[in-house]
């Protein structure tokens, strides 16, 4: 896999990241739901993209598992 940089993503994956962040904020635990647990979960999702990751299914599991735990 291939390096991208984020100033460099594509406007469709971008749409992507934005909505599965969505789909796993909405499939953690509701005490997990905060903005600082989001924004977390964002970059998480931004640091598996910038390693070449683009498959919806990877990213959403990404953003799950990092999720998991809340923000401090």
């Amino acid at each position: 896999m291939s390096k991208l940089s984020p100033s460099r993503f594509p406007a469709k994956l971008l749409a992507t990241m934005r909505m599965e962040l969505d789909a796993a904020v909405n499939q953690i635990d509701k005490a997990n739901r905060t903005p600082a647990t989001k924004a977390k979960m964002a970059q998480r999702i931004l640091r598996t993209a910038t390693t070449g990751v683009t498959d919806a299914r990877e990213l959403r599991i990404a953003a799950i598992d990092e999720g998991k735990m809340p923000a401090d």
